[in-house]
């Protein structure tokens, strides 16, 4: 039997205490939580939980997520079962009518999400579905009480007024990423660019969504890099993605990821990233597994329901899991929703 290696950990509740206290890990320390031996897991989400329960107590946020125009998209992100470089085999449809807009919302409302999410395909929607989406837009907002995230790819100083004028909540685009490995994903628009969307949401008042994707090659460094941005860019929500390797893209063959490592990446963003909501984004089913319920130890929020082209569990076995985890559902105004999850 090989002898076991003796390495130097950091204590972890202290790196809490000092993420508690607005301190910056060091690339060191960061390098040590994605790095520490499987057998101080535990101690690494109990000190990550502490983190999270002293901003965010017990409370879990749920997000739904409607794919609202798919395929079709000339970008040519390896990661994407829409881009143009995809042959999966996905359904393709422009922007859904509006009826079928609204029905999902009830959907997501019927389901307690606090957020509604409606997400294109493509670089950047054009006027015609612009306004189509502005109008859906209000509509929801007369209709249900929900938040109102819109993922809509780049988008100008224009299109964000507009969007916070028909009275969107939050805006999401991910950075994906760290710069330097961007070019490695995509190369039909750069780092740069995603990070001017995200500027042009905070400028027109917007709450702003933005995290990246875990698993597409990126080394420890990258993983960390990524979360300074976010946090440099003080970023309100960050969903954290979990490459699901789909057949038919780039990225088809890459497994890189474990529960545990994926457990770690949470962790780390938690202490890098106290005060922000941490959102277990796609992939967690597939990746997290078994062990779904630590992740809620970092993190605060998760989607129900189905991604963009790939399915999410039974919503019942979410809720399930939350509440025997001993969390609770926040509604969109912040209060706990009562009685039983599954009623």
């Amino acid at each position: 039997m090989p002898k076991c290696l003796t390495i130097d950990l950091p204590n972890w509740n202290k790196l809490a205490e000092r993420s508690l206290a607005g301190e910056l890990l060091t690339r060191e320390e960061a390098l040590q939580v994605l790095r520490a031996p499987d057998e101080v897991i535990l101690d690494q989400l109990a000190a990550a939980y502490r983190v999270r329960r002293h901003y965010w107590g017990n409370r879990v946020r749920l997000h739904f997520l409607l794919n609202a125009q798919s395929g079709l998209c000339p970008e040519d992100c390896h990661y994407c079962s829409q881009s143009k470089i995809s042959a999966a085999e996905i359904e393709k449809y422009p922007l859904l009518a509006q009826e079928k807009i609204l029905s999902a919302a009830e959907r997501a409302a019927s389901l307690k999400a606090g957020t509604f999410c409606i997400v294109l395909s493509g670089r950047s929607p054009g006027e015609q579905t612009f306004g189509k989406v502005l109008d859906a837009v209000r509509e929801v907002k007369t209709n249900y009480n929900l938040k109102i995230c819109a993922c809509l790819g780049l988008l100008s100083e224009e299109q964000t007024r507009r969007l916070a004028e028909a009275g969107v909540d939050r805006v999401n685009h991910n950075l994906n990423t760290s710069e330097d490995y961007h070019s490695q994903i995509c190369t039909t628009h750069t780092f740069s660019d995603r990070v001017a969307t995200v500027e042009n949401v905070k400028a027109a008042g917007i709450t702003t969504c933005s995290g990246g994707i875990i698993g597409t090659g990126e080394s420890d460094d990258d993983v960390i890099n990524l979360a300074l941005s976010l946090r440099e860019l003080n970023v309100t929500s960050v969903p954290v993605n979990f490459l699901i390797p789909i057949a038919g893209t780039p990225f088809e063959g890459l497994q890189e990821l474990n529960p545990r490592r994926c457990l770690r990446v949470l962790c780390l963003f938690r202490f890098l990233l106290p005060t922000q909501e941490l959102r277990i984004a796609g992939g967690r089913e597939v990746h997290l597994r078994s062990l779904q319920p630590l992740g809620l130890y970092p993190a605060n929020s998760i989607f129900i329901g189905d991604y963009l082209t790939t399915p999410g569990q039974a919503a019942r076995s979410d809720l399930e899991m939350i509440r025997d985890a001993g969390f609770v559902l926040e509604a969109p105004d912040g209060s706990v929703l009562q009685g039983d999850l599954l009623d």
